[in-house]
């Protein structure tokens, strides 16, 4: 089995490059498909790693999946053994999908009882699971935590809505809450609810099959809880982090590159960040073209300090895109301080990007200090791993980019996010090899 990218640097690449489906919609939607016996269709799933573990895993409980073609599968939750989730096969597939907390909220509504291990995924720091379970215990669940086994039980007699301020707008927070939410009997209230596309997604998929929530796009969520809920179809946005990434290396590696059908509606700060960052592109109906560019200036704030890129709940600026514009920013003309706000470990890729030759200075865990080299040089190939699936696309742009050959380890991490991503550069004109 591959477990590294070799990848030739200095190609500029040409042509036109398709989103995949969002993955961090796609866990929220999928998981949602227990919520109802009736059949569930959903298009533009990504194939990537994440998306079919958490198929499996449904499919190992009892849900009749099938693939109608390559992106299109319907969910038949009809026939659920519960039992599956207390056993040894569960607890490994879980424990290794971060994403699988996602199915507690409609296995507490529809059954009123639910398992889960302690979850892994990316290592960027503390991912804490609390806002998800106060919300749970405020609709009436109760919740055991077994630490010799890392296992959650999550039971409710029965289940009532509640008003619930969230600690924090976690997105998957939200999203569990709301499908607990939605068979509850009486009226929920969610204040500080996060209000990205992706959970807009979700509940407009859910009042589609029966379910009574207001509020979608913003921060007041208000749900009436129904019987039950029905079958529906669902189409899932392209994801906004490949388009990010694409931009960010178009810039970088000097590439035209045509980004098609992005629901630019849908894209919030992404799009103004990086044309602050210096990055020119043209907008054709829903296409984005990125022109090859031989500069990039980065923009001054009004008063001629140095921009600062923050992340934040949306609709701020996204934290999945935040290393992207990290990189992006080595070879631009200009400074900017990137300040990684949501998780404190994402930073920790640019010892990488410095013995590439990039210019940054890590002030703390939070904030790097980038001082574009205006492409006076390349950055030189070395070998590398990969810590997260964002570092590790930011580290294969730095690679392209490069002088010589690079080599990328620990490519686990880069296919649980990103589908084909070395197949379809390489129809770009891009030199990527899986290699031992």
């Amino acid at each position: 089995m591959a477990n590294a990218f070799e990848v030739q640097g200095g190609l500029k690449l040409k042509g036109t490059i398709t989103p995949q489906g969002a993955k961090n919609e796609a866990l929220q939607i999928i998981s949602a498909v227990l919520l109802t016996a009736g059949e569930v269709v959903i298009s533009n799933i990504p194939d990537i790693r994440d998306v079919n573990l958490l198929i499996e895993i449904l499919s190992d409980l009892g849900v009749k999946v099938k693939k109608l073609n390559q992106d299109t599968y319907s969910f038949q939750a009809d026939d659920i053994n519960l039992e599956y989730l207390q056993g040894e096969v569960f607890r490994k597939k879980g424990a290794a999908l971060r994403g699988s907390v996602m199915i507690i909220g409609p296995l507490l509504a529809r059954f009123k009882k639910a398992f889960m291990p302690k979850p892994g995924g990316d290592k960027i720091g503390r991912r804490r699971l609390d806002t998800h379970f106060l919300g749970f215990e405020k609709l009436g669940a109760a919740f055991i935590f077994d630490d010799k086994e890392s296992f959650f039980t999550i039971s409710a007699e029965h289940l009532e809505g509640k008003y619930i301020l969230l600690d924090e707008p976690s997105v998957t927070g939200t999203a569990n809450i709301v499908m607990t939410a939605v068979l509850a009997k009486g009226s929920t209230t969610i204040y500080n609810a996060a209000c990205e596309p992706y959970l807009q997604q979700l509940c407009n998929m859910l009042n589609r099959m029966g379910a009574k929530i207001s509020g979608i796009g913003s921060n007041l969520l208000t749900i009436e809880g129904v019987n039950e809920l029905g079958g529906t179809t669902h189409t899932m946005l392209p994801d906004m982090i490949e388009i990010g990434s694409f931009i960010g290396m178009a810039a970088m590696t000097q590439s035209e590159i045509l980004i098609k059908n992005c629901r630019i509606d849908q894209l919030g700060n992404i799009l103004p960040v990086f044309a602050k960052m210096g990055i020119q592109m043209e907008f054709k109906g829903d296409d984005i073209f990125i022109p090859s560019q031989e500069h990039y200036e980065i923009q001054k704030f009004i008063d001629g300090s140095i921009l600062t890129v923050a992340d934040g709940p949306w609709p701020l600026f996204t934290p999945d895109l935040i290393s992207i514009v990290l990189v992006t920013a080595t070879q631009a003309k200009g400074s900017v301080l990137i300040h990684q706000k949501m998780f404190e470990s994402r930073l920790f890729f640019v010892d990488k990007l410095i013995d590439m030759g990039a210019q940054i200075i890590l002030c703390d865990p939070h904030r790097a200090s980038v001082i574009g080299i205006d492409r006076a040089y390349k950055l030189r190939g070395i070998t590398m791993s990969s810590p997260d699936i964002r570092a590790g696309v930011s580290l294969l742009i730095a690679a392209m980019s490069a002088e010589g050959k690079s080599t990328i380890n620990n490519i686990d991490q880069i296919d649980r996010g990103y589908q084909f991503i070395d197949t379809r550069l390489n129809a770009l004109g891009a030199n990527i090899k899986r290699i031992e």
